[in-house]
């Protein structure tokens, strides 16, 4: 079950009821584009769709939108990968061994052997919440967000991870940090991880 609602005379906002139908969804509907739409935007549990009416409107686009079969990504599917070297040196990553109860070795040791792929951008510009198969490493985030974060700092939230890309308040739990930047300005494109992006994290 999806939802579609109006966002304004341009966009609608498609809900749906779990991350991996949104992930399915947008491979479909970013590989089946009809005239007009101009960008999709993946959330959590919702696609933002913008386009030009003067060349689509609403009906149409519903009409596509519920007509997409969701794709899924399978093992052997070839795509944009990244590498990220990390130390893994966080504030957090005594407390994410203890509460995973997987002690620091374990944690370090299922960041690093997890296939992560970013499953949008979201945050801040460049902040791309990564997604795995691995589920031990599940962590609520802080009760008491940091007022600081610094740039290149890498977390966890839930069933999530990712770097941050600039110095910020977070309240992610910290396990490591990694010298790679992840948005740059001057590159083209700035972010470094883009939505379908594949990552592997290595001990730095």
């Amino acid at each position: 079950m999806i939802t579609i609602l109006p966002a304004g005379e341009s966009a609608v906002l498609v809900e749906y009821d779990e991350l991996l139908n949104v992930l399915g969804n947008f491979r479909a509907l970013d590989a089946s584009r009809i005239p007009g739409v101009i960008d999709l935007i993946p959330a959590a549990r919702t696609i933002l769709i913008e386009y030009d009416n003067t060349i689509t409107g609403h009906q149409l686009v519903e009409k596509w939108v519920r007509g997409a079969v969701p794709i899924e990504l399978t093992a052997d599917e070839s795509g944009p990968a990244v590498e990220i070297p990390v130390s893994y040196d966080g504030a957090d990553l005594a407390e994410v061994g203890k509460l995973t109860g997987l002690g620091v070795d374990g944690v370090i040791d299922a960041h690093a052997s997890a296939s992560w792929t970013v499953a949008f951008i979201g945050f801040a510009p460049g902040f791309a919440y990564l997604t795995s198969s691995e589920t031990r490493l599940e962590v609520p985030r802080r009760s008491d967000p940091r007022r600081q974060v610094p740039a290149g700092a890498v977390g966890l939230a839930g069933p999530f991870s990712g770097v941050y890309p600039r110095s910020s308040p977070g309240g992610w739990r910290l396990i490591g940090t990694t010298e790679l930047s992840v948005w740059d300005a001057e590159r083209r494109p700035p972010a470094l991880l883009l939505p379908g992006t594949t990552v592997t994290f290595v001990r730095a």
